[in-house]
């Protein structure tokens, strides 16, 4: 099926990026993970438009994009994550819900009221170009690229039906807690050092992006020797660099690292930290890896049903 011309890009928002669920099994080659920031809201955006899970979506980024529908016939467009005040023709339209869009049409955005990242699918998927079998942008890696004025969005659009929706949607607030499964090198640091860590409260540093949050707080102390070993790096790990201040590490994270991690945030926990805004809060609390999995279960098993059901 030959790609068709969908939307114009009147206005690229501050960063708007084509994202799927990232580049897998190329890490060890020194190939970047990538994929989107927020797993969970850009999958319910598949689901909603009728489309695979992994299919290619818009990634917006706190001012969302001006797009000018241009297929020849009407497409099915889902939007979900962040609330950035989102309008269709300046009527606003209601997020975590498919609806139609007509030729001539034209989807903008308003302010920005909680979260950090929206997603954009429409039925049938765009025609984003794939490196390394993923059709994620990584910019710094040379991988696709943002969104620019003036830009024309291709895809594979698909009659499809529309008006479903989910009635439970995430809240994004400013203070969130999240759970970590301690280690892998955990003897790194100091008993004070692992104390701070737990019962403090942490500020997301201006200065982060979707390579890490930088954190600002009490200095997470080492042992003398904290030398490890560079090795392979988790979406979600959190590294500790000499000045004590944690790093999470996230989808356009580095393929390996060589400063010790005090733990890793549970994979149903990062789409929280995806949608925290810059000074916002987060406190960490550790988790069994059993209990880590049965809450990765829960929502595996959510995003199943709703796949069966729409």
């Amino acid at each position: 099926m030959q790609s068709q011309k969908i939307f114009h890009v009147i206005k690229p928002g501050v960063l708007t990026t084509f994202q799927d669920l990232g580049r897998t099994g190329y890490q060890k080659y020194g190939v970047p993970v990538s994929g989107a920031m927020d797993t969970y809201a850009l999958q319910i955006a598949n689901i909603l438009a009728g489309n695979p899970r992994n299919k290619v979506c818009l990634e917006v980024t706190l001012v969302g994009p001006q797009l000018e529908m241009t297929a020849p016939h009407p497409i099915t467009v889902a939007i979900t994550g962040a609330a950035l005040e989102p309008k269709l023709n300046n009527k606003p339209i209601q997020m975590w819900k498919s609806f139609k869009m007509e030729p001539g049409d034209q989807l903008t955005f308003g302010k920005h009221q909680s979260g950090v990242r929206a997603y954009i699918a429409v039925a049938g998927g765009f025609g984003a170009p794939a490196f390394f079998h993923s059709q994620s942008t990584d910019v710094n890696s040379g991988f696709g690229r943002s969104l620019a004025g003036d830009d024309s969005i291709y895809g594979f659009p698909v009659q499809s039906k529309h008006g479903v929706g989910i009635s439970i949607t995430p809240t994004y607030e400013k203070s969130i807690e999240v759970a970590v499964i301690e280690g892998p090198h955990t003897d790194s640091f100091t008993k004070e050092g692992r104390y701070i860590f737990f019962n403090t409260t942490h500020i997301v540093d201006a200065n982060s992006n979707r390579m890490g949050y930088r954190l600002k707080s009490k200095q997470v102390t080492h042992e003398k020797n904290m030398d490890i070993w560079s090795d392979a790096v988790p979406f979600g790990g959190i590294q500790v660099p000499k000045n004590g201040m944690p790093i999470i590490l996230m989808a356009d994270r580095q393929t390996t690292g060589g400063y010790p991690r005090i733990g890793t945030v549970i994979s149903s926990d990062l789409p929280k930290i995806a949608q925290l805004i810059p000074q916002g809060e987060i406190r960490f609390t550790p988790i069994s890896v059993d209990e880590a999995q049965e809450r990765a279960r829960k929502i595996e098993k959510f995003l199943y049903q709703l796949e069966q059901f729409r």
